[in-house]
């Protein structure tokens, strides 16, 4: 039996660094409207709070991937996971957003009720067992695009056979112990690459095992010049001036990526070479099919990764697997890699939307069918927002801009007597694209179920910060392709119809 509980004006959907930032800008810039964050989990922070694998840090520096209207304070730019969820939780307590949050609240699915221009949500409480549902003028979905639950792995040949551990990133045990152990992990991405130096601390020796290589560039964990202007200035002021420079670095490097990818190329490969042993095969283990940038750069703090391969401590194979054995992995090659403990650092399943189903009028919404409008709503469904972060930057500092505009339209709709607010294609024949110009295989995985984009704005999902602050900070919240109602006239053209 479903249990109906209150009516709120914005239900948020996730306690990660998204929700949080979201309700801090609801509550800022509309402080009369109601709000609750529905959290699947017991605890805030999302990503930071699930991940437990050695060594888990950010991939970008916090004071881009850090709120704009808080300060990252610590010395490390490069920043652990303890820091980061130190760093959100604050920010949730000081605000008073953690009232907000409902804990082991897993929204099941929302139906949209354009005669009432409300969403009525089903929850299911994780805590009692019970389903409760609750109603809300808008939803803004903030939970990413993969699933919390379940990292994704490929089928090994012969996997049933190795008697040593499997272990996925996603679900690591807090109990495992690889000291003096022969661990091999599988992949090259982000994850791979922050586990082999945090494991090779205490592992007998940890092999990276890749099918092809990835760009990979070192990094400083510390921003001097943060660190001395936060000395000599106001924390807000140096805090701004770091994240401007960091914002015009980041695209620095990212436009002279794909306007000279030959030349980035070999800059990266020199990089390489300075911080690898003498004669190392760089061009075997180093140097991707794929242009820089048109998968994301992995980074590694204080070149950490380049240390334990220096040392011995790790090495890197470049191979595909032919099955796995008793005693470890057997190589196409034919070469047999020896292993206690496998590490499965083969990526994410994409999840959008929590998972959650959605219903218009009792018609379900089928999201491959969608476009997304300014990267933050989808064609068709009303009240509707969420966001995803950049790809190409800093998640946050793309979540920011979307939820500047929508305290804007939220305030443009009050102005206007607007209850409904719901993006339409001008042309359904017009010609789309992927939802997210990306690589990586969790996203290739994915792109049948995922909404798509236009070739142009409003209906592009813009990579580009700079873009993104005209459209979205200081661009009109009225567009030709979105379209206001309200109850009362939506009733009053279904009675003249």
């Amino acid at each position: 039996m479903t249990r109906q509980s209150e009516h709120i004006d914005v239900l948020i959907i996730g306690a990660g660094i998204s929700g949080i930032g979201a309700a801090h800008y609801l509550q800022t810039e509309r402080p009369g409207s109601s709000y609750a964050i529905l959290e699947a989990r017991g605890v805030s922070g999302g990503t930071w709070a699930l991940f437990r694998y050695p060594g888990i840090r950010s991939d970008s520096d916090l004071h881009t991937f850090g709120y704009a209207f808080k300060p990252w304070r610590n010395d490390k730019s490069i920043a652990t996971a303890d820091l980061i969820l130190d760093y959100l939780r604050e920010t949730a307590g000081e605000s008073g957003i953690e009232q907000h949050i409902r804990y082991h609240h897993k929204v099941r699915g929302a139906a949209w009720s354009t005669a009432e221009a409300r969403w009525t949500v089903e929850i299911e409480r994780a805590d009692t067992g019970e389903t409760v549902s609750m109603t809300a003028n808008w939803l803004f979905c903030a939970g990413g695009y993969y699933r919390y639950d379940e990292g994704f792995t490929p089928r090994f040949e012969g996997r049933e056979r190795f008697a040593g551990q499997i272990v996925h990133p996603q679900h690591w045990p807090e109990d495992l112990d690889c000291a003096g152990k022969k661990v091999v992990v599988i992949g090259s991405g982000a994850t791979a690459v922050t586990l082999i130096p945090a494991l090779a601390d205490t592992a007998g020796h940890v092999t990276m095992l890749q099918r092809s290589p990835t760009y990979i560039l070192p990094v400083a964990s510390e921003d001097v010049i943060a660190n001395t202007l936060r000395k000599v200035l106001p924390a807000s002021l140096a805090y701004r001036l770091t994240r401007r420079k960091n914002i015009a670095m980041q695209r620095f490097i990212w436009r002279t990526s794909q306007r000279h990818p030959r030349i980035v190329r070999r800059l990266i490969r020199a990089v390489n070479i300075r911080q690898l042993p003498a004669g190392y095969p760089v061009d075997e283990h180093f140097n991707p099919s794929y242009d820089p940038w048109d998968q994301r750069l992995c980074t590694v703090p204080d070149a950490d990764l380049f240390k334990a391969l220096k040392k011995g401590a790790a090495s890197v194979v470049t191979d595909r697997i032919a099955t796995f054995t008793e005693t470890g992995i057997r190589l196409e090659s034919g070469r047999e890699l020896d292993a206690d403990i496998i590490v499965t650092a083969t990526g994410l399943n994409v999840q959008l939307f929590g998972g959650m189903a959605l219903s218009v009028d009792g018609e379900p919404v089928d999201f491959a069918d969608k476009v997304a409008f300014k990267g933050m709503m989808l064609s068709g469904v009303p009240n509707f927002a969420f966001a995803i972060g950049y790809t190409n930057s800093s998640w946050t500092l793309k979540v920011g801009l979307l939820c500047e505009h929508f305290t804007r339209l939220l305030g443009h709709m009050d102005a206007t007597g607007a209850d409904i607010c719901r993006p339409e294609l001008p042309d359904p024949a017009m010609p789309t694209r992927p939802l997210l110009d990306f690589g990586a295989g969790y996203v290739k995985r994915s792109l049948h179920v995922m909404p798509r984009q236009g070739l142009a704005y409003p209906w592009l999902m813009s990579m580009n910060y700079h873009s993104d602050v005209k459209l979205l900070r200081g661009g009109p919240v009225e567009d030709d392709n979105l379209q206001f109602t309200s109850v009362a006239r939506h009733a009053k053209a279904q009675t003249s119809a």
